[in-house]
């Protein structure tokens, strides 16, 4: 799938270029840039998030940096849906031009101006579009489709270039019962394979399952049961975007004669902007203040949760973790995770399970009940989507490389030539003319690491840096020397952190060090960073053979 690195040659007229930015390789940060004729646009703006091989990262940016130099030609930012790792990373956008042109569904801006309200981004060009509508901005004939999602108000773009036709579904699934009774445009989906589709750019997250996604609606009879029988304390956990999940909670709970109670920022925050725009239908006398809660027995409330993927600093999570500062969980309580597992989160989810289950709370998720279904579209609807529209090419997007691969395989199977089924990475550059796609180059499409306000200073050494503290220790050694008398004039001073509980473990390396210091010295060495060098080779070769240990290793020698 990788090709070498190679520049891509100088764009044609009236050819129109597709650069992905993000999402083609991972689940996260989905972005792709679409140029032709001096004009660029852009396909969502989401954010990844960090796994355990990113310490002390918050989000990771799709490749803004392949297009920093060239935002005074980008026309327009189309947002697909919602969720956060399709609009996580609009504010770090706009920062850097603040009035590109956002244009998205009416809930997906709503959720968009509330990100940036938070980012205090202010006065920005947010253009409601719904399905049916058709605009032209620039080189760009823009159509929009409704899709199926895990979100309400979710968008298929279909672009008319110069360059050719294109599809672009964001996320979907073909649920034929939804619960909001919005379905995916198959019959658009239709039109456009009559018209005739140059290039289709579908969801690839489920690829390799068979057959069709589970209805919404087939989860509540498990969903059900466990209300039924929850006769203390019940948590529900979900993603703080999926307002269909927490509709079918509310209701739920109304059939059941609790109150419903939100924790979490994130959840209050969209849950509130949905119920504003009509999406989320609150029945009289259902929701309450968490400041409240103590006023209700613990068989009276549910409460509806952020942390369904174990992040450290979630509401579950520090639930689990005797943390949160008004509600616990033990015994006879039960929480129920209605979400599916992110791939790259599993660990950090099952860590709050086990927490959760050594604490006797009993933890219903997807893999012991029925209790979620994906958002995303399977083998079966895909292949579906593939005979239905017969493109030209096809270039999948949204996925860990399996899921593309997959993706592709789908393609070629309903008789799409392999050569035009691009199973490719970030940082691909794909040419579209005469109807045909070609991989022509790929650039260097890196993560930029958010870290607090810090954004794109992090690189690979300080990552390397973090992991060595967080898992090998940090030794620091601190030697005072005289060069005018060559001695030793105190230390060296030896102190671990996250290596040994006890620094007298060093007391059988300090001898060998004073001799070589002193040894150091008597030879005519008189230059610190010299002796620092050779300190640092001598505790980490000890280290190394006695506790086969990596520790970060900082030796300070001053001259007195």
């Amino acid at each position: 799938m990788r090709e070498s690195l190679k520049n891509p040659p100088r764009l044609a007229r009236d050819t129109l270029r597709i650069t992905p930015l993000g999402g083609h390789g991972n689940i996260g940060r989905n972005m792709s840039s679409f140029e032709i004729n001096g004009e660029l646009l852009f396909i969502d703006c989401g954010v990844l998030f960090p796994s355990e091989e990113h310490p002390g990262v918050d989000l990771i940016l799709p490749g803004l940096h392949l297009v920093e130099d060239r935002l005074d030609q980008v026309r327009a930012l189309v947002l697909t849906h919602g969720h956060e790792d399709h609009i996580g990373a609009v504010p770090y956008l706009l920062r850097r031009r603040s009035d590109i042109p956002v244009l998205g569904s009416r809930l997906t801006l709503a959720l968009v101006r509330e990100k940036l309200r938070e980012h205090r981004i202010r006065d920005v060009d947010l253009r409601v579009v719904a399905e049916g509508d058709r605009l032209t901005i620039g080189e760009f004939d823009l159509e929009f489709l409704s899709v199926n999602h895990s979100i309400p108000d979710g968008l298929a773009v279909v672009m008319r270039t110069r360059g050719g036709s294109v599809l672009h579904t964001g996320d979907f699934k073909m649920d034929q019962l939804p619960l909001d009774g919005r379905l995916t445009d198959l019959r658009g989906f239709a039109r456009l394979g009559e018209e005739g589709l140059d290039l289709f750019m579908p969801d690839s997250t489920n690829a390799e399952t068979p057959g069709f996604t589970t209805h919404e609606r087939d989860i509540q009879p498990a969903m059900e049961r466990v209300f039924a029988e929850a006769k203390q304390k019940l948590i529900v956990t979900c993603f703080a975007s999926h307002v269909h999940r927490v509709q079918q909670v509310m209701d739920a709970a109304v059939r059941h004669g609790r109150k419903v109670v939100y924790v979490g920022r994130s959840m209050q925050r969209n849950m509130s902007v949905a119920r504003e725009l009509g999406y989320l239908h609150v029945p009289e006398n259902t929701l309450i203040d968490l400041k409240q809660i103590e006023n209700y027995r613990d068989d009276e409330v549910v409460i509806i949760s952020t942390g369904s993927q174990g992040e450290p600093l979630s509401a579950l999570s520090r639930i689990s973790n005797h943390e949160h500062p008004v509600i616990t969980a033990g015994p006879g309580d039960v929480v129920l995770l209605a979400s599916s597992l992110i791939p790259g989160n599993e660990n950090s989810v099952y860590r709050v399970i086990n927490g959760l289950s050594r604490n006797g709370v009993t933890v219903v998720h997807k893999g012991n009940a029925m209790v979620h279904v994906s958002g995303h579209a399977s083998a079966g609807e895909l292949l579906y989507c593939y005979n239905l529209l017969k493109p030209r090419n096809v270039l999948p997007v949204h996925g860990e490389v399996r899921h593309l691969i997959a993706n592709a395989q789908l393609a070629v199977a309903t008789g799409v030539p392999a050569d035009r089924a691009l199973a490719v990475e970030d940082g691909a550059v794909i040419d579209l003319a005469n109807g045909r796609a070609r991989l022509v180059g790929q650039l260097d499409c890196g993560y930029i690491f958010v870290d607090g306000l810090t954004e794109g200073e992090i690189g690979d050494t300080e990552l390397t840096d973090r992991k060595i503290l967080g898992e090998e220790g940090f030794i620091s050694v601190v030697a005072v020397v005289n060069f005018h008398a060559n001695t030793l004039v105190s230390g060296p001073d030896i102190h671990a952190r996250g290596f040994a509980d006890d620094d007298q473990v060093f007391d059988d390396i300090r001898p060998e060090l004073v001799q070589v210091i002193e040894k150091a010295l008597a030879d005519g060495v008189e230059d610190t960073f010299q002796l620092q060098q050779l300190v640092r080779r001598t505790i980490g070769r000890w280290v190394n053979n006695n506790f086969r240990r990596r520790p970060m290793i900082l030796p300070i020698v001053v001259a007195s």
